[in-house]
Formats: structure tokens, C-alpha cells, sequence
């Protein structure tokens, strides 16, 4: 049945509402143990964290190493362990497997080596400076990584059932490698989905593997004198209106990597993409972007692109920024959320408006914008001691004191470490 004022040709999002509405968990934040299509229990098992098995690898056979050596070489250093679950169209998900980190097996005609069906997640495990080991706001890197397996037409799951099995790994793995030593510190992890089913031709996979590693990942978020943009080539976008940019999928990144890499080689650090005719600021690089301005009226303004056209990924730190910022900025701030264009900022900058930008996302967390690169204008955005915004300051503040455990916050998820 479709929705109402849906046309019939709208395959993709008739295709999202259905499995949206099968999935309770997605639709209204419960699941229910049923399959959700016609209220009967499903003889298909689900992904279920109660039964993980644990093979523990041995606790000496490697050591941690300082964080900066581990990010310095060619290769993501990961913790010893790993946690796998196979699933198979016609059995569901099999017994989830805390093992050993280790190569995975997959035949050549697998799925996802042909036709990208594969999504990721990020978030980060923080070695509180109370001692405490926490997860930032898990259950929405869950929920998101769920809504990104049913775009690309992967195995549904309870996302609560995700968030067990990474607080598991966590519990096993944080103690040696987020040793209560080096408080201030952090781990990346990686949950993933990719299709196995080891045929060729384009079809939605019957079989499937999700598996989650916790790693190292440098520090990004204070590049020396700030972030530097350039805007994308007109002959490119990385994402539109009717694709996949509010998933979190490999196919968002690689064909993103040549313009990137180009403007790398010019000085520049990621790309601020823009989009349609009008040059709609949208994500810089992987992240969410935001400004600092006053508005022509003299209200001093955070904004940043909407969520509504499904254009961007809604990011968890993007989320977080905005409900902090009307939280505990509403005096100083309006929050904007809604398309805004690179003339309106470059205008705002040649009027004096412009105070200051910054990206959000888990890898670059909250990273000051010093420079916009467009075409062939300089935007130079202020910098306070030529480090970071006033504003941009603030908020980084208010995430990481959850983050690492200066306030106690609901966001801020203890992890019971073994």
C-alpha cells in the first residue's frame, strides 16, 4: 500500500517506508520481537547480543602502542579483538562471535566487492579523566547504521542488539587498550555490514556479515592554524537530492577521493561541497560544516544545511552541536538549520558578518575552519589566538566534558569494563 500523495514511481522511498514500518525499532524507537509486517513472531532469528560467544586471544601476545606511534604508519592498528555475526537470508542472524582481530574470509564473487553493498559506522570509546571508560551517544550510531542497511538492501536488526555487542567489545578490550593510565584518550569503532553472498549479478544479497573492530585514529582536530576548504570542481558533487548521502555507505567516499586528493596537493584539507546551481553549502568533506554570523537584522546566528532533503548525513556530533547550542546558547545564538549558499558566505565575510566556522563529525570532532577556498576568492574566516572560534570553543567544550567525563550527562554511556 503506498502512502498517501506518494507517486507510484517513487520505487526507493516506497521501498524505505515499508521496511521502515517493519522494523519497529526504527519506526518508533521499540522493538517488539515480532516481524513487523503482520504481528506474528518471525521464524527468522535476529540478531540477538545475549548469545555472543567470547574466544579470548592472548593478553601478551601484543602490546599497546603510544598512540602517536600507532597512527604514523600505512596501517589502522586495532585492538585483539574483533566481533563478527554472520546472516543468511533464510536462517537470520547467526550467534554472535567475540574473537581474536584477524583477516576475514570472502569468496572473489562476494557481493560487496562488486556492487557495494556495505555500510559502516563510527563513534569512539573515551577514557574519562574520572577514570571511567564511555560510549558518546551509541544509540544513535545504532540507529543510523539500521536506516543505512535498509537503504542498501542489507539484513535488518534491533539496534539496541548493535549497541550491546560494541559496549561488549569495549568491555573486553578497553581495559588494555584505554588503560585508566591515559585518561584524555581514545579508541575508533568501526561497526560494519557487508554483503558475502558469493554470486554475481546485481540482486540485494541473501547473505551477510556485520562485524565491528575498535582501532586507533589520529587526532584531527587541531590542524595547525586551523582547517582550510576548497570548494568542489562544477563538474563534481558528492552527493543529491534522491541518492544516498543521508546513509552511511562506502559509495559516498571513494569517488570523492580524486577531487580530495587534488585539493589536498594545494594545501587544502578537505573539500566544502556545494550543491546545485545556487552552490548550497552542504558537508565539509565526511563532516557536517557549520558558520558563525550575523545576519544583515544583526542577530548573531549558527547555521547549518537541513536534514529535510535527505541530502546530508545527520551526523551524531551535528545533532549534538545543534541541541547543545539551543540548550545553553540561547541567549547569545539563534540556531539555523536551512539551505545557505557559499555567495551568502562569502558576502557575510566582505561585510565584516562573518565571526567564525567550524566542522563536526566523530573523526574530525569539532574542527575550526580558518579558510574557504571558492573558485578564485579567498574567504579568511577569524580565529581567536588563531586557534579556534569563540563559539566553536564552546561547544567543543561542552561535547568533550561529556565525552571524557567532566559532567555527568545522559550522552555519555559507562562502559562495564571486564
Amino acid at each position: 500500500m503506498l502512502s498517501q500523495n506518494r507517486p507510484a514511481e517513487d520505487l526507493t522511498e516506497t521501498a524505505m517506508e515499508h521496511k521502515i514500518a517493519a522494523q519497529p525499532a526504527l519506526a518508533n524507537g521499540k522493538a517488539n520481537g515480532t516481524n513487523g509486517t503482520n504481528g506474528t513472531a518471525s521464524s527468522i532469528a535476529p540478531l540477538d547480543a545475549s548469545k555472543l560467544t567470547i574466544q579470548r586471544a592472548d593478553p601478551t601476545a601484543r602490546e599497546v602502542p603510544d598512540e602517536v606511534a600507532a597512527c604514523s604508519g600505512n596501517e589502522t592498528i586495532c585492538t585483539d579483538h574483533m566481533i563478527t555475526v554472520a546472516w543468511n537470508a533464510s536462517t537470520g542472524w547467526a550467534t554472535p562471535e567475540l574473537r581474536p582481530y584477524g583477516p576475514l574470509s570472502l569468496m572473489p564473487t562476494a557481493s560487496v566487492l562488486h556492487y557495494a553493498t556495505e555500510c559502516f559506522e563510527g563513534l569512539k570509546a573515551y577514557r574519562g579523566h574520572d577514570g571511567a571508560l564511555r560510549l558518546f551517544r551509541p544509540d544513535l550510531n545504532a540507529r543510523r547504521m539500521l536506516m543505512s542497511t535498509l537503504r542498501i538492501s542489507l539484513p535488518a536488526f534491533d539496534p539496541a542488539e548493535l549497541e550491546k555487542l560494541i559496549l561488549a567489545l569495549m568491555a573486553v578490550d578497553g581495559p588494555k587498550w584505554l588503560p585508566r593510565s591515559r585518561p584524555g584518550s581514545y579508541l575508533y569503532l568501526r561497526p560494519a555490514v557487508i554483503g558475502t553472498q558469493p554470486q554475481l549479478g546485481v540482486q540485494a544479497p541473501k547473505a551477510a556479515l556485520l562485524f565491528i573492530t575498535a582501532s586507533f585514529m589520529p587526532r584531527l582536530d587541531v590542524p595547525a592554524g586551523g582547517m582550510r576548504l576548497h570548494t568542489n570542481p562544477e563538474d563534481m558533487v558528492r552527493a543529491w537530492v534522491g541518492g544516498f548521502g543521508y546513509a552511511k555507505v562506502g559509495a559516498n567516499y571513494g569517488p570523492s577521493l580524486l577531487a580530495t586528493n587534488e585539493a589536498r596537493q594545494r594545501g587544502f584539507g578537505q573539500i566544502l561541497w556545494l550543491y546545485g546551481p545556487e552552490g548550497f553549502c552542504t558537508e565539509a568533506g565526511a563532516s557536517n560544516f557549520f558558520v558563525v554570523w550575523r545576519s544583515r537584522e544583526g542577530q548573531l546566528q549558527l547555521v547549518t544545511a537541513p536534514l529535510d532533503d535527505k541530502l546530508i548525513l545527520d551526523g551524531v556530533t551535528r545533532r549534538s552541536v545543534v541541541q547543545l547550542a539551543k540548550e545553553r546558547l540561547a541567549d547569545e545564538v539563534e540556531v539555523v538549520e536551512r539551505k545557505y549558499t557559499i555567495d551568502e558566505v562569502v558576502e557575510a565575510s566582505k561585510e565584516g558578518r562573518l565571526v567564525e566556522a567550524f566542522a563536526a563529525g566523530t573523526a574530525f570532532f569539532i574542527c575550526p575552519v580558518s579558510q574557504i577556498r571558492h573558485r578564485d576568492h579567498d574567504v579568511h574566516i577569524p580565529m581567536v589566538k588563531g586557534e579556534s572560534g569563540l563559539y566553536t570553543a564552546k561547544i567543543k567544550s561542552f561535547i568533550s566534558d561529556i565525552m571524557y567525563g567532566n559532567v555527568q550527562h545522559p550522552w555519555g554511556v559507562v562502559v562495564d569494563e571486564q
